[in-house]
């Protein structure tokens, strides 16, 4: 890319080279490090973008002492109040949409309009934390006590640790970080080492509003490596609840580390998503959404559909008109209005890509379309590669994995029944599907014995869930649950509170303990 348009678009963003690896939150919150550099690379075209100055331990320790002593001070503000100073930083976003989602597309490779759309996803968001800054319920129970009362009310929680992965690097920092801070919390923001400048924008961005309302470590933001900075993070007591995003191993590393300290995890790990297309489905709407599900964000979503279960009877019309469709995917340089997939994050995926693609061809699969590196004029040292289909049987062991690339298995199947099995024949279980004509069929798959993901579709496809529901899967998933509905809770604590108004101490069931 021209070297003018990435200072514009760093400078419109306030990032300068080399940047801070740490900060607390305002427009003086940066702290100096001394540590080693890490370059962001851009894999649209192999170059790096800038460097940043890798935070070191005593960063971490500065950090922590400020996060702490914010706390304290913050969780006493009105929860309206704090949904207030969220409204702001969903205007500042909003002034700043264009700028960080041609960032995001220049850090992660994502096409212009998918990272102006993370960008729209973290403004929704921002609206749902407002409105829910006034709608944090408890309950009131009857207590089995005369002249008790019973309620149960929520607690901020502590410091949040948010650790995110690439390919979302700010809707998942927006999901945590937004309702954490409505329900009172401090957080501490570990991005992922390949989108650092990402991360650093956003501190920049809501720097003005930390000055405003003089919350300085509140939102705390830290880039350094995993023995400075990710292992401190895992094992300190200090922070009650690590949210990680990542793969499935990294996940059960997190969970058995925080586990054994007893603290809190929220994690949101791999996918193995399937769309099932029953013989009576509309297929212009079954194949527009495989397409996106498959080759958006070139197959490096959780959510991306990876498993397509068609019906044997539509599997050739199916086929061939899904390649079709894929002959027409334009691959370049995301930051072109006209391209539709841009390229993998780097060269391991590339390298993961080519891997998975031999080991299902050895395992008898067959290659149907694309799978190879393709060559984007101008962007030779890019990571570009044509998404692939390829015929394949649920129980090969790499279509049982998750390669983070657009490889899509066609799978067929003769009855509901088997398709539902196959479905859920994965150790993973975020994401799923069914496209159908047939209400019997939709509700067999939304029924206690159909899919068993945390979120299923019916004829929309496995990628694009809104906010207003929780996000989140069950099995090598992790279990958690971010964003909508009444996910807030994992941010706050459960006090359950018993009011004795009259004049005796009667005591639960009916017990006698006097005292002469």
């Amino acid at each position: 890319m021209e070297k003018a348009k990435i200072a514009e678009i760093l400078q419109s963003l306030g990032i300068k080279d080399v940047n801070n690896g740490a900060t607390f939150g305002g427009t003086k919150g940066w702290i100096g490090t001394h540590g080693k550099e890490l370059i962001s690379y851009s894999p649209i075209d192999g170059k790096p973008i800038a460097r940043v100055a890798l935070a070191d331990r005593q960063a971490y320790d500065i950090l922590m002492e400020k996060a702490g002593t914010a706390f304290a001070s913050f969780r006493m503000m009105p929860a309206p109040a704090r949904g207030e100073m969220v409204r702001d930083i969903s205007n500042r976003l909003r002034e700043k949409k264009e700028a960080l989602g041609a960032l995001i597309a220049l850090e992660t490779g994502k096409i212009r309009a998918e990272g102006e759309g993370e960008v729209q996803e973290m403004i929704d968001i921002a609206d749902f934390a407002v409105g829910l800054s006034r709608q944090l319920y408890g309950l009131t129970m009857h207590s089995e006590r005369p002249l008790h009362r019973m309620y149960e009310q929520w607690h901020p929680l502590g410091i949040v640790g948010i650790i995110t992965a690439f390919n979302f690097p700010c809707a998942v920092w927006a999901w945590n970080a937004l309702l954490a801070v409505v329900c009172g919390d401090a957080c501490l923001f570990k991005p992922s080492s390949k989108t650092p400048l990402t991360a650093i924008a956003i501190q920049n961005i809501i720097a003005p509003v930390v000055d405003k309302y003089g919350v300085d470590g509140i939102f705390n933001m830290i880039i350094g490596s995993r023995q400075d900075v990710g292992e401190p993070m895992l094992n300190d007591p200090r922070i009650p609840l690590i949210s990680a995003t990542g793969s499935t191993a990294m996940g059960k590393r997190v969970g058995a580390i925080v586990g054994e300290r007893l603290g809190r995890t929220l994690l949101e790990l791999g996918g193995n998503n399937a769309i099932i297309v029953t013989e009576d489905a509309d297929m212009d709407m079954a194949i527009r959404a495989t397409l996106f599900g498959a080759v958006g964000t070139a197959g490096q979503r959780c959510t991306s559909t990876r498993r397509i279960i068609v019906q044997s009877s539509v599997r050739e019309l199916f086929v061939s008109r899904l390649i079709n469709a894929y002959k027409q995917v334009q691959i370049g340089n995301p930051m072109d209005e006209k391209t539709l997939m841009g390229p993998l994050i780097d060269a391991g995926a590339m390298a993961d890509m080519d891997q998975a693609l031999r080991s299902v061809q050895e395992q008898g699969g067959q290659i149907l379309y694309g799978g190879e590196h393709a060559s984007v004029k101008g962007f030779e040292d890019g990571f570009y590669v044509t998404p692939a289909i390829v015929a394949a049987e649920n129980h090969y062991p790499i279509v049982q994995q998750e390669t983070f690339a657009p490889i899509l298995y066609i799978i067929e199947y003769d009855s509901l029944d088997q398709a539902i099995e196959l479905h859920n024949q994965v150790p993973q279980g975020l994401s799923s599907a069914i496209f159908t004509g047939s209400m019997y069929s939709q509700e067999q798959f939304l029924s206690h014995r159909g899919s068993d993901c945390g979120i299923a579709n019916v004829n929309i496809g496995t990628s694009g869930a809104e906010i207003g529901g929780a996000f989140g899967g069950e099995k090598e998933t992790g279990g958690g649950r971010e964003s909508g509905s009444d996910a807030w809770r994992v941010y706050m604590r459960r006090q359950t509170n018993t009011i004795n108004w009259g004049r005796d101490l009667p005591l639960a069931q009916g017990i006698e303990f006097n005292i002469s």
